[in-house]
């Protein structure tokens, strides 16, 4: 049965907002709000097309764009896919892992390094210790559903907590950190874009070129004293921040 005979479609011919944008909005929505499940088989197009009054081009369309942005697939012999929603994750002060899951995309983790290594001039800055002090070397890679998300590289001073791999593999290095009774103040954290290298894409799932986000955080106890200090790149394909503005009066 094609899922999206479920949805409530409709386009407004009235609107300046072009037909195939108002369809693609509302499957958007309905992946983001699990309506379209992962994995979902959308039906055919031309049936899509023919119920809400649409040209075959018009829904094809819709569904490429919602193809370039990875929330579906055209899998030859199959059809078109339904992938995941695009995590989108708030700027405060919470973990990859926990957004993931509580986004419901079942984070996974792969743990690439974990090893103690010579604090380089920029982390020995972020954390307030000597140039060439050991510290903390963590490198993660982060999937959801099995598909790789975001490379993590994270730097903490040597004797702040026990890092075991098989605990990183397992949960969310914020989480860690508070087991361990570690209370997360806050952080101070920069946000930028940038393309992928050959390995980034290799690692990534990504094309070499491709977009990526790109994030800095330095994390703070409740004493002030800096406890981590990470570089993290995300698919600009399947990952957004979202930015909440106030009005200044």
């Amino acid at each position: 049965m094609d899922p999206t005979a479920s949805l409530q479609l409709s386009v407004d011919r009235n609107s300046p907002v072009p037909l195939y944008f108002q369809l693609s909005q509302q499957l958007e929505a309905a992946i983001e709000h699990g309506k379209l499940t992962p994995g979902s088989l959308l039906g055919n197009e031309i049936e899509l097309a023919a119920r809400l009054g649409l040209s075959r081009p018009t829904v094809r369309q819709a569904i490429q764009s919602l193809v370039d942005k990875g929330l579906l697939v055209r899998r030859r012999g199959v059809g078109t896919q339904v992938v995941h929603s695009q995590v989108k994750r708030p700027l405060e002060l919470s973990s990859l892992y926990d957004d993931l899951e509580a986004a419901g995309q079942r984070p996974a983790t792969r743990v690439l390094v974990n090893t103690l290594a010579s604090a380089s001039t920029e982390v020995a800055a972020a954390l307030g210790v000597p140039e060439g002090a050991e510290v903390h070397r963590i490198e993660r890679l982060r999937l959801a559903h099995g598909e790789p998300m975001a490379h993590l590289c994270n730097f903490l001073p040597k004797d702040l907590l026990s890092l075991e791999t098989g605990q990183l593999e397992s949960t969310g290095l914020y989480r860690l950190m508070r087991s361990a009774g570690i209370t997360l103040h806050s952080a101070r954290q920069s946000i930028g874009a940038r393309v992928a290298t050959e390995a980034e894409g290799e690692r990534l799932g990504e094309p070499e070129g491709a977009p990526l986000l790109t994030m800095q955080r330095t994390t703070f106890d409740d004493t002030g004293r800096a406890v981590e200090f990470g570089t993290h790149v995300y698919r600009a394909s399947r990952y957004s921040f979202e930015f909440q503005l106030l009005v200044r009066s």
